[in-house]
């Protein structure tokens, strides 16, 4: 559980500015991530210690200061006015076990920052130890409708890297995600499941709580705490199951549409982490689609009693050259 009280001095502005905890239904948009990398930009150049600074600034203050749009700082003004709602709402979270981390916080987990960059969440919300997030694990990721062979196969690598010590990885969502986390805490192991909805609507299934209050499970989320369940919230949620992994596992995938199909050239694209692809005769067109497009093909033979991440990416080819590193995240850096 982290400590509301350890957050750094940025932690209160960023929730206000980029998540919607302690507003009302049909209120200001929050920031969005890439729009709150721009906003931090604006601010280190112009030698703000942090986002705390705009607190209290009126929306004339902010125009003159970073040069944005009256109808943006008037935006900024209204979502900062809300702090006496957010504590009431951090004091609620906290009484059931729910934590609140930012992109200013040391517990934030460096490889979002570091693997997302401008697209990283700036606030996350979690429930159980958040140690967990840095780290890593297998992601383990496939169709919610997967067939009988997909089904063993995840019941088998999840329960080998749970003996192997390693964390999988998950959606949480059903079919090849739930049964990966199924498998998972059967054998021992732990789970990271990154939901698709608010982590306190979550937490109220009993085995969920039961495997958090044990520490089996960490669940985490870019969402508000009630959010319900989007299409869209799981589709923008997969990029962070790939990003806190050291390497992936695509079980099954539809060719050309689906979150699995999506997510996984989302995270070859970026580079993210190695992406392995389930390969054999029952494997469906998807999978041979992605190996065709950089994904790693992981036979089934391949799976021992006992996995790690480490094994996985020995099967790997070596990587060619890495190019020159890229500058640091400029968010990061106001936060110094």
């Amino acid at each position: 559980m982290i400590d509301f009280d350890a957050l750094s001095p940025d932690a209160s502005a960023i929730i206000l500015l980029c998540s919607s905890l302690g507003a009302a239904p049909g209120s200001i948009k929050p920031v969005a991530p890439v729009a709150f990398a721009r906003l931090a930009e604006q601010m280190r150049r112009q030698s703000f210690r942090g986002v705390r600074d705009l607190a209290g600034l009126s929306a004339d203050e902010i125009v003159r200061s970073l040069d944005v749009a009256p109808e943006e700082a008037a935006r900024y003004v209204g979502l900062l006015a809300r702090g006496g709602q957010l504590a009431f709402e951090l004091d609620r979270l906290r009484s059931r076990g729910v934590w609140v981390v930012t992109i200013a916080d040391d517990a934030y987990p460096p490889r979002l920052r570091d693997r997302l960059r401008d697209s990283a969440p700036p606030v996350l919300f979690g429930s159980g130890d958040a140690g967990l997030l840095r780290t890593g694990g297998i992601a383990i990721v496939g169709s919610r409708d997967a067939d009988r062979a997909a089904t063993e196969f995840t019941q088998h690598f999840a329960a080998a890297a749970a003996r192997g010590g390693t964390p999988v990885v998950s959606g949480g969502a059903r079919g090849i995600d739930a049964t990966a986390m199924q498998a998972a805490f059967a054998a021992g192991g732990s789970v990271i499941g990154v939901v698709p909805e608010g982590v306190e609507r979550r937490i109220r299934e009993a085995a969920t709580r039961s495997a958090v209050a044990d520490g089996q499970a960490l669940l985490v989320s870019p969402y508000h705490p009630l959010a319900a369940f989007s299409a869209g919230a799981a589709m923008g949620r997969n990029k962070l199951i790939y990003a806190l992994s050291d390497v992936a596992v695509v079980v099954s995938s539809a060719e050309g549409s689906g979150g699995t199909w999506t997510g996984a050239l989302e995270a070859l694209k970026g580079g993210w982490v190695p992406v392995f692809v389930r390969e054999g005769p029952g494997a469906p067109d998807g999978n041979r689609a992605l190996v065709s497009l950089g994904g790693h093909p992981l036979p089934d033979e391949l799976v021992r009693e006992t996995v790690t991440a480490t094994d996985i990416l020995a099967l790997a080819p070596p990587p060619p050259p890495a190019p020159e590193p890229a500058p640091a995240n400029d968010q990061t850096r106001l936060f110094d």
